[in-house]
């Protein structure tokens, strides 16, 4: 009966660390992790503008209404002084904890990050809520310091997460930073060697691609993490999560059907107002066979490539960029061809990147 207890206490507390993950990411403004419109093309390049998601504007609209027009104006006020004085610590990864846990997911090393270099660790595919990425990279759950010993990694996600009081502190202190040019370049060049960023290339736009034993990625647009990688000199490192796409169902309804219509002509719109991608999705709930948000017990493994040295180039011009781009698409499907049937996939099953 004392194990019984104790075994309870145990899948309790794992589901728990589970539910605190959902809120963080969608609730409190989807940190859609490393992602800009063109996956870090952090100024105007090559016609595009820099995205900015409206979801940041979420911090600032509610602490001005608890100023003016709530008995809580003191909170307001605390939490703005608190802010303007510690303004730029999410930008250099200066606060930064020990976070653990059991082990839900794994982390395989193919070869070595030698610590006198900077790395940029690109990883795909999203899936719903990156589960992979967090996991692996946010928290010591596998060992992390172990497998990658005098690398520190940090998780990009978007600065409207740095603006919320409290989810600001508990980001921080799992080593998150802004996917900014100002944080993403300090990481890179100014707090010497041994760092990694680890981006999503595929973005929040990704997620909608996701179903199990789906293999879609975007990535052929998505050259902005190679220029960043071009400009700071950074080592880049393919990676990808093998079973992220596996802990959830996306429903996405068949085309000439109204409830299609209905659910693409809500996403469209969900996306322009508020600025996150809303996916139809569901995994299992709190008892056997039931539906909910808790994601199917599947294994995540995520397995880290070799990393491709590229030369230091303060302005790389478009010719350079897309020849390192096409090395690291080529790096990926390696990495994927030579992993895929070892965890889950079937020999035939191909990356397609769009």
């Amino acid at each position: 009966m004392g194990f019984l207890s104790r075994l309870d206490l145990q899948r309790s507390l794992q589901t728990l660390s589970v539910l605190q993950w959902i809120p963080v990411y969608v609730i409190l403004g989807e940190a859609e992790i490393g992602v800009m419109r063109d996956a870090l093309n952090l100024k105007r390049t090559e016609g595009h503008e820099p995205f900015v998601s409206p979801s940041g504007a979420i911090p600032i609209l509610l602490i001005p209404y608890f100023l003016v027009f709530t008995k809580f104006w003191m909170v307001s006020v605390l939490a703005l002084a608190w802010l303007a004085y510690d303004w730029n610590t999410h930008s250099q990864g200066k606060k930064r904890g020990k976070s653990g846990g059991r082990r839900s997911a794994w982390l395989v090393k193919t070869y070595d990050l030698p610590p006198k270099h900077n790395y940029i660790i690109a990883n795909h595919p999203h899936g719903i809520l990156s589960y992979g990425v967090f996991i692996n990279f946010a928290t010591e759950a596998t060992g992390f310091a172990r497998i990658f010993p005098g690398i520190t990694p940090y998780v990009g996600t978007l600065e409207g997460m740095f603006w919320i009081p409290i989810v600001r502190e508990y980001i921080m202190s799992m080593g998150v930073c802004p996917v900014s040019e100002l944080a993403l370049k300090y990481l890179l060049t100014q707090k010497g060697s041994g760092n990694a960023v680890v981006v999503v290339v595929g973005g929040a736009a990704e997620a909608l691609l996701c179903r199990p034993k789906a293999s879609t990625i975007l990535l052929k647009q998505r050259k902005g993490f190679v220029k960043l990688a071009l400009q700071t000199g950074s080592y880049l490192v393919p990676s990808y999560s093998f079973g992220e796409n596996e802990v959830y169902n996306q429903e996405t309804f068949p085309e000439g059907t109204w409830i299609r219509l209905f659910q693409k002509t809500f996403q469209d719109t969900f996306k322009k107002i508020i600025g996150l991608t809303l996916c139809t999705f569901h995994g299992q709930g709190f008892t056997r066979g039931s539906w909910g948000f808790l994601p199917f017990n599947q294994p995540i493994t995520t397995v880290v490539g070799e990393p491709l040295p590229l030369p230091r180039i303060e302005r790389p011009n478009k010719k350079t960029v897309d020849k390192y781009h096409a090395l690291y698409i080529s790096a990926l499907r390696k990495l994927f061809d030579q992993h895929k049937v070892q965890y889950g996939l079937s020999e035939t099953q191909e990356l397609t990147i769009l």
